[in-house]
């Protein structure tokens, strides 16, 4: 077997796994857990890790059978996607697993040959070799000639860098007349660490005119600054003008006493998203004030009916329900902007996004094509949908694709809010705290549940007049709630 060969075969007994794009359009996830450790055995298709995207919580299965040979990464890390995080051994019965043939160390002969192509470094590919061939400098009278890698060397070395190994042949150095160690030859380049020389920069000096004083001729601050002085001393002395300085305010900081946790996952993607939405889509908030005693009524009447039987019934439903109701009356108030064409995108269907609170913080799913489905199986698709977000189990693409939302803030004791839209969508509902309030019933003050909703929009897409129509209907749905079938 050759070494390519064998090292081809190397390749394919050791696969790796990457991060893959478990959304849309994700670059990132952060591992969350592992349930496999080096040594496990794997099968394809079986669950290795939970990772965390900035939309979901998603496990990932991996495709191979085998051993697992290495975890790259570390619980709590977040990975690019595209990223190898695991290695599985998928021959485990050929042995231990080392180098890969042919990747062996060179003979010992071959260690002083001149290195070919990019040199392996820790991180990333190494230096590229130049193709750019320069003129060979023409050797100064007095000058020995090993003397141009010899500075090479030092200003590699200057650099940061290693400096490159001497030849191995040795150079027989001519005698040649003493010279002051600190003048440096004229062909060569002053010798100076990059600080240095961008000092000189800044004040203006030449290296080639600095007379060095550190080892080896190597041009130091000190000899800039002494370069700098006369200069100095020269030009005319400008009157100092006292100019106040302004003080950085500095973040107090109470270490003993304050948390700081990094921004990421869902919180990340959260505040970016309503940051874009904010300040791209201008919002116009209204409210109304709405008698909802026949609504509640009817939640009642419905948990005793048989055809909703084992289905959670609520308000939610029927605010739910009036404001799909709502928008097939007027259904130019289910839109999206396309900023990148110019266009408004009118929408036949409504994905009816549900705001809900998760211990990973606030989750939207949507219920696809909500406007076509019955009161049941809407009640079906809502329970399902709030169910899995508080599980940290909501697909990504359960949260793509909106058009409207719910923010159902009544449940916190809250009135209302000026809720702000998800970016894409046109407008969302946020349902207040249903409260016995005195109100006016039949030309009498009467104790009735009473709520608040609060509708912000898209000026962009719903003018004044159509969302206050859009707000008004949905009032009258829940103070009425026969209009579900009247206008539904």
């Amino acid at each position: 077997m050759t070494a390519g060969t064998a090292g081809a075969a190397h390749t394919q007994r050791i696969r790796e796994f990457k991060m893959p794009d478990v959304g849309e359009g994700l670059t990132e996830a952060e591992i969350l857990k592992w349930y496999v450790k080096a040594g496990d055995t794997v099968a394809d298709g079986q669950v290795v890790c939970e990772v965390e995207t900035a939309k979901a919580a998603v496990e990932l299965p991996i495709p191979y059978d085998g051993v697992v040979h290495a975890l790259h990464f570390d619980e709590g890390t977040t990975v690019d996607v595209g990223t190898v995080i695991i290695a599985v051994d998928t021959d485990p019965g050929a042995g231990p697993v080392g180098e890969a043939p042919g990747e062996a160390a060179a003979p010992a002969e071959e260690d002083d040959a001149e290195p070919q192509g990019r040199q392996a470094v820790l991180v990333g590919y190494g230096a590229a070799p130049s193709s750019t061939k320069r003129r060979a400098r023409k050797q100064q009278p007095g000058v020995p000639a090993q003397s141009e890698p010899v500075t090479a060397g030092l200003q590699a070395e200057l650099n940061g860098h290693s400096a490159p190994a001497p030849a191995a042949t040795p150079v027989a150095v001519p005698v040649a007349p003493a010279a002051p160690a600190a003048v440096v030859p004229a062909a060569e380049r002053p010798l100076a660490k990059p600080p240095v020389r961008k000092l000189a920069k800044d004040l203006g000096i030449d290296l080639a005119m600095v007379v060095p004083t550190g080892p080896g001729g190597v041009v130091t601050r000190d000899d800039v600054y002494a370069a700098a002085a006369p200069a100095e001393a020269a030009a005319p002395a400008a009157p100092e003008v006292a100019v106040p300085t302004a003080v950085a305010p500095v973040a107090a900081f109470d270490a003993a006493r304050e948390r700081r946790v990094p921004v990421k996952g869902v919180r990340k993607a959260t505040a970016q998203a309503m940051v874009a939405s904010a300040f791209t889509a201008p919002h116009v908030t209204e409210f109304i004030t709405v008698d909802v005693t026949r609504t509640m009524k009817l939640v009642q009447e419905l948990k005793q009916d048989p055809d909703l039987a084992g289905l959670r019934v609520n308000p939610l439903l029927l605010v739910a329900k009036a404001f799909l109701v709502a928008i097939k009356r007027h259904p130019e108030a289910n839109a999206a902007w396309d900023e990148a064409t110019q266009e408004i995108v009118y929408k036949d269907y409504v994905n009816l996004g549900i705001a809900a609170a998760t211990p990973r913080g606030l989750l939207v799913p949507n219920i696809k094509d909500a406007g076509a489905k019955t009161l049941p199986q809407l009640a079906t698709e809502l329970g399902e949908l709030v169910a899995t977000a508080r599980e940290g189990k909501t697909s990504p693409a359960a949260m793509s694709g909106g058009t409207v939302t719910i923010t159902n803030v009544g449940v916190f004791g809250v009135d209302t809010g000026t809720p702000i839209l998800n970016p894409g969508e046109s407008a969302i509902l946020a349902v207040g705290s249903i409260k016995l309030q005195p109100w006016v019933h039949k030309g009498k003050v009467k104790p009735r549940q009473v709520t608040t909703l609060a509708l912000s929009f898209d000026h962009r897409l719903i003018d004044g007049e159509l969302g206050s129509k859009l707000l008004a209907d949905i009032a009258a749905i829940l103070e009425r709630p026969k209009r579900l079938i009247t206008w539904g």
